[in-house]
């Protein structure tokens, strides 16, 4: 509802609040919804346990005693971001891709994060530890834990000396299969939909020609083929467009990485569409390999410092290392493709295909939980698309893209998600940086980002 008479609402917040003190309201701000349409200035929202009971603008009405009131005139009100693409477990400080770091500790360290810069739901997309992440999941479910809700992919698919690369992925035989025979990619399937897994991931490509392998046909055709038998669907791990391309006509569900080694033509785009399938940019994945060597200056606001873990901070005040980063020959490579991508999302995103939203944040140091997700939007706006709809899909269409129809959208009978900005993103998208508060399931839960400590 967008609006109501002040009486009616009056007597329906007392039908909604029985009891005193069991609501929330939340008003004078500003409230951009998620679905894309106008902000809606002075909104009264009524928040009953974890849920929105109640939504109108321009509402000035005596409330049930002693319900709790937050006036937030001034401020803009975002639904809480939503990632389809990130990982778990596998970082710390400089660390990363050892079974040790796979820990409920630094599981949740990490969610935290993500929640303080306000992703309130996140998708650990494989390389999962099912002894950890399964009672992990269930407790952010039940909010009996602290941290972004979670969702996830149990180990995932890769291939036998190929992706992941296993220098980079140094995991334990209980995070990743990697079978060598459909009939074992069958039965890896059937052992993670047996554990409940949300998703299914393969790692398909040979990461642009540094692995000796990609994966065989014949085993993401039998992973595709068993996870849909066992009504589940697919994320696979692409580069290249014609990888893509086959895996799209085969029926995959999600392509978890952009197309990033040349552009994507109209024959590709007329498929996505009729397949439905979901495409994740993961735009700040190629950039993140390079742009902090040169150390641009919102590295140094504190938006960005207190999303940086110490000995990550050193490693980027190291002149050595930037001098390394900026003289690999893979920088150049990584600029070219985040340009290819850049053009790629504008170009499907234009032709109606489904858009999630995703940064691969957490799979290695330098893809930084929190912060990736704020740059990936600015991303999407250069682009070419408008901080609405960045928004849009960061939010009601990652939350479709996960088949969730309880959060993204700011409406009746959806969860309190939301973050609180000082400015509107309506007109720049910078101003999700600028984080008030930050609420989960009906609380608050964070605040500015200078009072967090990663």
């Amino acid at each position: 509802m967008n609006l109501f008479r002040p009486t009616l609402l009056a007597l329906a917040l007392v039908a909604a609040c029985p009891a005193a003190g069991a609501a929330t309201v939340i008003r004078g701000a500003r409230l951009l919804d998620g679905t894309g349409g106008p902000a809606r200035e002075d909104v009264t929202m009524v928040i009953d346990g974890d849920r929105i009971t109640m939504l109108g603008a321009g509402l000035r009405v005596k409330m049930p005693k002693d319900t709790t009131v937050v006036d937030y005139t001034g401020k803009t009100i975002i639904p809480g971001l939503i990632s389809d693409h990130g990982h778990i477990g596998s970082v710390d400080g400089t660390r990363s891709g050892t079974p040790d770091l796979y820990t409920r500790d630094n599981a949740l360290r990490q969610l935290r994060q993500w929640r303080a810069y306000g992703v309130t739901t996140v998708t650990s997309l494989g390389v999962n530890n099912p002894d950890v992440f399964y009672p992990l999941r269930a407790d952010l479910h039940a909010g009996k834990a602290d941290g972004a809700d979670l969702f996830g992919a149990d180990r995932g698919i890769g291939v036998p000396n190929g992706a992941p690369p296993a220098k980079m992925m140094q995991v334990g035989p209980n995070q990743l299969d990697r079978p060598s025979t459909p009939d074992e990619a069958r039965a890896a399937v059937d052992a993670a939909a047996e554990r409940g897994t949300d998703i299914v991931k393969i790692w398909v490509d040979d990461f642009n020609g540094s692995l000796p392998v990609k994966m065989k046909p014949e085993i993401w055709h039998a992973v595709i083929d068993e996870a849909h038998a066992k009504h589940l669907r697919v994320a696979a791990h692409v580069y290249y467009l014609d990888d893509a391309r086959q895996l799209v006509d085969a029926g995959v569900d999600i392509l978890a990485h952009g197309v990033r080694d040349r552009p994507v033509d109209s024959a590709f785009v007329q498929a996505m569409k009729q397949h439905g399938t979901w495409y994740i940019a993961t735009l700040d994945l190629n950039e993140a390999a390079y742009i902090y060597a040169r150390h641009p200056a919102w590295m140094d606001q504190p938006f960005f410092t207190h999303a940086v873990q110490p000995a990550l901070a050193r490693q980027f005040a190291d002149t050595a290392w930037r001098d390394r980063v900026q003289n690999d020959g893979s920088t150049r490579t990584n600029e070219e493709a985040l340009q290819t991508n850049l053009k790629n999302l504008k170009t499907l995103y234009d032709a109606g295909v489904r858009i999630g939203f995703g940064t691969d944040a957490g799979a290695m140091p330098l893809r930084i939980p929190g912060f990736a997700e704020h740059r990936e939007l600015a991303l999407m706006v250069d682009a070419g698309l408008t901080p609405m709809q960045a928004i849009q899909i960061a939010t009601q269409r990652a939350a479709e893209l996960l088949g969730l129809d309880d959060r993204g959208v700011l409406a009746r009978g959806k969860r309190a998600d939301f973050i609180v900005l000082d400015a509107d993103p309506s007109g720049d998208i910078e101003a999700t940086t600028k984080i008030s508060a930050v609420w989960q399931r009906g609380r608050q839960v964070g605040g500015k980002v200078d009072a967090f400590t990663p």
